[in-house]
């Protein structure tokens, strides 16, 4: 009866949106693990596990010839950093909260603003992980010497930023198929193992086994950051736009589909799936 309403201008509602993202990405990161430190911890921790896994395989199978010149802890941290990005961000994507979450009944969230949050705290541990590892690496260990550090995060990024298209795809399906969600997501992850080419280059490789591994916007994204990465190496086979184009294509493709899904979606999906 005495509320007075306030006219929002498109700055104010840009500001509150921006707000809005940023509690949600605060509250997204801190939902894994109450002590955001301990959070920030464990994945580094299991950062380090991964990157020693394949430290060992590589030595055990003898492929270390396969790498390119140069520093071979900081090859394998170079395909690595980039397939945790974008398959973590892919997974928080996909869990992010959807139409039919009772968080959407708490005005003005939605959906948008909870993939936003998603995609950020996963970029926001993964980058900090990164950072943490490559210091001690570079004060423990050996010198780092990346040849060109802004294209490197250019190709990061450009591996977040497609994590987050496939994401979207997914999550934009999950409503109406959950099941089949969570096995794609699986088998998709399971395959960027060997299909992302964090274990080769693409110059290396032959025509016929080339067009195994082109599809995919991650391999090109690994190759191009070695190349940033490694004087020595210049890659032929893979192309820094693809990535950005298809991660752009997905991403519209998603958001069109999670719109038509928000218009549709029932209360009644989160009890009954």
């Amino acid at each position: 009866m005495f509320q007075t309403t306030q006219k929002r201008t498109p700055t104010r509602s840009i500001l509150a949106i921006l707000e809005l993202i940023y509690h949600s990405t605060v509250r997204n990161i801190r939902k894994t693990h109450r002590n955001a430190l301990a959070g920030l911890v464990m994945n580094i921790i299991q950062t380090i596990v991964f990157i020693a896994a394949f430290f060992l395989m590589f030595n055990i199978l003898g492929m270390r010839g396969n790498a390119i010149r140069g520093d071979f802890m900081l090859y394998l941290m170079s395909g690595i950093f980039l397939f945790l990005l974008h398959t973590k961000t892919m997974g928080a994507v996909v869990k992010a909260e959807g139409p039919t979450s009772a968080m959407m009944q708490h005005a003005p969230l939605n959906t948008l603003i909870t993939i936003c949050a998603a995609a950020l705290g996963t970029l926001y541990l993964q980058l900090l992980s990164l950072f943490v590892v490559l210091f001690f690496y570079h004060v423990l260990f050996a010198p780092i010497t990346i040849d060109d550090p802004v294209g490197a995060m250019e190709m990061v990024l450009l591996a977040w930023l497609s994590g987050v298209g496939v994401g979207v795809v997914f999550l934009s399906i999950k409503p109406w198929a959950p099941e089949f969600v969570t096995i794609a997501a699986s088998i998709y992850s399971r395959a960027n193992m060997i299909a992302s080419g964090k274990m080769f280059v693409a110059n290396s490789l032959p025509g016929y086994m080339l067009v195994m591994f082109d599809w995919n916007p991650l391999f090109h994204a690994i190759d191009q950051c070695r190349g940033y990465v490694f004087l020595n190496y210049n890659p032929h086979f893979s192309s820094p736009t693809y990535p950005l184009y298809i991660a752009i294509g997905l991403i519209v493709l998603g958001l069109m589909g999670e719109y038509y899904t928000r218009r549709h979606a029932s209360v009644s999906w989160g009890a009954t799936r």
